[in-house]
């Protein structure tokens, strides 16, 4: 077996302080979502995602992947928000054996809502605390963690 490849103590100290700050943000920005909407940040996102699809509808294995959540945890979290009347699962139109998530008109219209409160949450704490450039560099580099991932786990 090889030897580990140990973290020099920069890459230490950068890798501690991704985590604290990535979990300090989604969990202000979630305290702060749940605070202006009564809504966590899993079923924001769902009903994000949900509002960009045509007919306001996706597949739930897609709907998954694309919230990074497992397929159990999304659907607690879709059971959850039809409970609420906010989304509805039916079965797909183009394959019987396939499960969509439409969000309804009740939750259009708590996304609606909820949104303002959100933006200015993420601008509170994220991007009016960096520079654009910080901004930029910060997204560019989580687009490359993440096509390496979805390149190695397929």
């Amino acid at each position: 077996m090889a030897e580990p490849r140990w973290l020099d103590a920069d890459q230490q100290r950068h890798w501690r302080a991704l985590l604290e700050g990535t979990w300090s943000l989604f969990d202000a920005l979630g305290r702060d979502l749940e605070e202006a909407a009564g809504l966590s940040m899993n079923e924001y996102e769902v009903m994000v995602r949900l509002s960009e699809c045509e007919d306001r509808t996706m597949r739930m294995s897609r709907l998954a992947h694309d919230v990074v959540s497992s397929r159990s945890r999304l659907t607690h979290t879709v059971r959850r928000m039809e409970a609420a009347g906010l989304v509805q699962r039916r079965s797909a139109a183009d394959d019987g054996r396939g499960v969509d998530c439409v969000l309804t008109d009740v939750g259009f219209e708590q996304l609606k809502a909820a949104a303002p409160a959100h933006v200015e949450s993420v601008r509170r704490r994220l991007v009016d605390v960096l520079t654009p450039e910080q901004l930029a560099t910060v997204g560019e580099a989580f687009t490359e963690i993440i096509r390496e991932i979805d390149r190695r786990d397929r």
